[in-house]
This record gives C-alpha cells, sequence and structure tokens, in this order.
C-alpha cells in the first residue's frame, strides 16, 4: 500500500481523465490520496472531490503564492472548514521567496494563521518552503514556542538543515519525484538524514513528475517510483519502504483512515 500525501485533484489538468487517472493509482498499489487546497475560496471544489471517493481526503489552506489574494482569511474560518470529515489537515501553507507574489509582511501573516489553525484543530499542517529556509526555521522556532503543533515539510527541496530544524522540532518531511531527479543529489542527501518514523512520499501531481516521467503531467500512480528511490536512499526494500511511509502517515494525518478500518466500521 502507498499513500500519495500531497497532489492537486482539483487542478483542470485532471479533468479530462479524473477517473482513469485514479484508476492507474490504485493499480500502482495507491490506496489513499490527499488532495491539497491551495485557496480557502475554492475548498468546496476540492471537498466534492474528496466526497465523491472513499480513499481521498483534502486540506483547507491558503498557498504562499495566494496569500496576496486571500490576506485576511479569518482563523475562525479555517478552523470550521476544517470540521468536515474528510478535510484531515491546513495547508498548503508556507512561505516562497523564489517568486514572492505577496509581500513578506502579508505572507507571514497568512502562515501564521494557518499554524494557529494547525494548534487549534490539531490537524497537521502542510508546509511550503522554497529559497526561505532562514525564515521559515526562525518563524517555526518562534511559532513552536507559542505552543506546539504537527507539520510536514512538503515537496522537500531544501536545505538539509531544514530537515534537520523540521525534525528536531518534531515535523515530517515529504519527498516528491525531485528525489529522482539526476541532479538532486543534496535532496536524497536530506532524505537519508531524515528518520524513518518522519518520511512520507508524495506526487505534488501534476507537477514534478519523477525521472521516467520528467516532462509529462505527473499523477498519483508515480509515486511509487519516488518510493522505490527512497527506498534505495535508506536502504530498504520498496515493499517495506512503501509500509513505513504509510504508517508515517496515518500516525501524522490522524482524522484520515486506513481502508481496512473503513470497511471493518
Amino acid at each position: 500500500m502507498l499513500v500519495d500525501s500531497h497532489c492537486h485533484l482539483d487542478f483542470p489538468d485532471f479533468d479530462v481523465d479524473r477517473d482513469e487517472m485514479l484508476a492507474r493509482a490504485r493499480l500502482a498499489g495507491v490506496k489513499s490520496i490527499v488532495t491539497i487546497s491551495t485557496r480557502v475560496h475554492r475548498f468546496d471544489a476540492i471537498r466534492a472531490i474528496a466526497e465523491s471517493d472513499p480513499d481521498i481526503w483534502c486540506t483547507v489552506g491558503t498557498h504562499p503564492l495566494n496569500a496576496a489574494e486571500e490576506p485576511d482569511v479569518a482563523l475562525e474560518t479555517y478552523c470550521a472548514l476544517a470540521e468536515h470529515e474528510k478535510c484531515v489537515g491546513i495547508g498548503e501553507a508556507g512561505l516562497d521567496f523564489h517568486y514572492d507574489r505577496a509581500e513578506r509582511s502579508v505572507a507571514d501573516r497568512v502562515f501564521r494563521t494557518q499554524i494557529a489553525a494547525a494548534r487549534i484543530t490539531h490537524l497537521p499542517l502542510v508546509i511550503h518552503a522554497r529559497d526561505a529556509d532562514d525564515a521559515m526555521i526562525a518563524t517555526l522556532e518562534d511559532e513552536m514556542g507559542k505552543g506546539a503543533f504537527k507539520a510536514v515539510l512538503h515537496c522537500f527541496s531544501s536545505t538539509k538543515r531544514l530537515a534537520e530544524v523540521g525534525v528536531r522540532l518534531g515535523l515530517y518531511v515529504s519527498f516528491s519525484g525531485i528525489l529522482t531527479f539526476k541532479s538532486a543529489l543534496a535532496v536524497r542527501e536530506a532524505a537519508e538524514s531524515v528518520p524513518l518514523d518522519r518520511l512520507l512520499v508524495e506526487t505534488d501531481a501534476p507537477y514534478l513528475a519523477p525521472q521516467s516521467h520528467r516532462s509529462k503531467r505527473n499523477e498519483p500512480a508515480f509515486v511509487a517510483e519516488t518510493n522505490e528511490v527512497l527506498a534505495g536512499v535508506k536502504g530498504f526494500s520498496p515493499e517495506d519502504m512503501a509500509a513505513q511511509t504509510t504508517d508515517n502517515f496515518f500516525t501524522l494525518f490522524l482524522k484520515a483512515k486506513r481502508p481496512d478500518e473503513r470497511a471493518a466500521r
């Protein structure tokens, strides 16, 4: 069993073949998928996708690249929407200094509001960090000092130092198809440093298809390739790594239920 812990099924890239794409994911062993929110005002569409399939879950949040679009979403709004039974996390939230589409003070406020929502709801925060390691470390350390919250550094492509600080603060680290790129030596080095019980895998589909599918649209089935490369980095079989990352997912995303748990109810 595999879990794609982060993708974007609401994006128009999947409009033409969503059902076929999900069938391919199941054939690849992907039994649970989380479709991630990037804008609160599109949460209805994301929630509807999650409601349409027992194996799909969702989050609610404002992506840092969209912080200027949603600069003032109330803490109470995030928390209220997160009460839905299929919503298992907060975000995608964070800091992106590569594109810098929002004023940094606005991005910081939106990020911290979602950290507060994660703290209140006890749901994990899905964190985006790009070219912002120092600011991210400072923010995480500051906010952890105000009260603990659960989180995952998603689609990890930052420095090993951010991974190590994240682990020290209790965070999980998730790896995408970037891990498989021939040039991604530093990312594989970071993965090697992360404890087994803090690892997740994801696609970030429709983006960042793994090496054998480069330049193609990514999809949840391709998480199997990332899992295989991660297994090699850590010295495990793909089957054992799949079991480990799946266990880690359900430990972090407590609101999500395993397929066998749902069948037993």
